[in-house]
């Protein structure tokens, strides 16, 4: 039998704030890895796409009552890919809409062959003040089996294009447990990544998702999958490099400098509120989660009929039904509120404030998770001490099946 508090409970601890997420699914060429929603020659679509997503974006404003937003995330897809007016149409309606917090985080993903000077200041200009580079690998050999379109001197021109345009907060992604990738190959990647000096890095070990190019190549043997034991040993040569160059890993997958930590993806790992626009977005609501329709072609002609202005705030469940490209609805009870925290918020370096889950639920988590807890303690996954609850060294490398451990409703 569940002990779970009422809606009304865990509800208090969602952020005032909102965060945005604006999704672009254009891409020049797509990835053979990637299976993220986006798609590549559809470019005629761009200006009516553009003109759709900002009628998303003002509806969402009207029906929510203008609510504050303090984080911006323009993901994709390739977001830089759109025209620099483009971007600043977006931008512009997303204020005109929205009540944007002057200490907003503003974050534009861009590939590095869009970091020209030009583009940089219309970047800024339009208001992002912050880039996240998808560099992926600084090894030519292995940018070329990834399908990236730039190499490693573009990538490394690119962070010093940003910082030069006035971006003081960069990011840069990088992938591990490539195929044909040693251990001294991601050393050498990792030594010149933290040698160009971002203030936020990201590294990710390679997923091959089904349906895409590079999990069929696996699996008819052209190319070999992925070592779990090696990529471990990368994961923590990155721990290593990282913290001996002063980045702190906030997030079992992201290190930062100080303060430069991605306010909009804490958002995620705190279990915030988020409303995501565009094809195939998601939202975290008012005790919903909800997610668009994947089809740029139907988002478009759906959106483009849509009235611009609506003069009546809703609740979130009628302001839901009256997005016609909403596709996807769940109402999120306090039990899988729960258990979303507890496996958002242990993959941050921080783990789980007692206190502060106290508060938002109206018990300790050893009330609901005694038995896991206790478990994972026994097994060196999981640290509960100093009022927290962290995963151990080994439980981040583990992370997947500790939390696996809270997906059993509340006891």
């Amino acid at each position: 039998m569940s002990t779970s508090c009422s809606t009304s409970d865990h509800s208090r601890g969602q952020a005032d704030a909102l965060g945005l997420y604006v999704h672009v699914p254009f891409c020049e060429t797509k990835c053979p890895y990637c299976d993220f929603n986006t798609y590549e020659r559809i470019e005629h679509l761009i200006p009516a796409y553009v003109r759709a997503l900002s009628i998303e974006i003002s509806t969402w404003a009207a029906l929510l009552g203008r609510p504050e937003v303090d984080t911006v995330f323009f993901g994709g897809g390739t977001p830089s890919y759109l025209p620099e007016r483009h971007l600043a149409d977006l931008m512009n309606t997303i204020r005109d809409a929205f009540s944007l917090s002057s200490s907003a985080e503003i974050t534009l993903e861009a590939n590095p062959g869009d970091a020209a000077p030009r583009r940089l200041d219309a970047y800024r200009e339009a208001g992002f003040n912050r880039l996240s580079i998808g560099v992926q690998s600084l090894d030519d050999r292995l940018l070329a089996l990834l399908g990236r379109r730039h190499d490693a001197r573009q990538a490394v021109d690119a962070l010093a294009a940003a910082i030069a345009a006035g971006f003081r907060n960069t990011s840069i992604d990088l992938i591990y447990g490539l195929p044909h990738q040693s251990i001294d190959d991601w050393r050498r990647t990792l030594d010149k990544a933290v040698g160009l000096g971002p203030p936020h890095v990201s590294m990710y070990a390679l997923t091959l998702e089904d349906e895409t190019p590079m999990a069929r190549w696996a699996a008819s043997g052209r190319l070999p999958t992925p070592d779990p034991d090696l990529a471990a040993d990368m994961y923590e040569a990155a721990e290593e490099t990282a913290a001996a160059a002063g980045y702190h890993r906030y997030e079992i997958s992201n290190w930062a400098r100080p303060g430069f930590e991605s306010r909009h993806n804490l958002r995620y790992w705190r279990n915030e509120t988020y409303l995501g626009v565009g094809p195939g977005a998601h939202s975290h609501l008012a005790g919903h989660r909800f997610s668009n329709l994947r089809s740029p072609r139907t988002y478009v002609k759906r959106m483009s009929a849509q009235p611009r202005e609506h003069s009546l705030e809703r609740p979130v469940e009628e302001a839901i039904t009256a997005v016609p490209v909403v596709e996807s609805v769940q109402k999120v009870d306090a039990d899988l509120e729960m258990s979303e925290t507890m496996m958002m918020g242990l993959r941050l370096d921080d783990g789980i404030a007692v206190e502060e889950f106290t508060r938002r639920f109206g018990r300790p988590p050893a009330d609901f998770y005694g038995g896991q807890i206790d478990e994972l303690g026994s097994l060196d996954l999981l640290d509960p001490s100093d009022g927290r609850l962290r995963l151990t060294d080994r439980g981040r490398l583990l992370g997947n099946e500790v939390f696996a451990r809270f997906l059993l409703p509340a006891r």
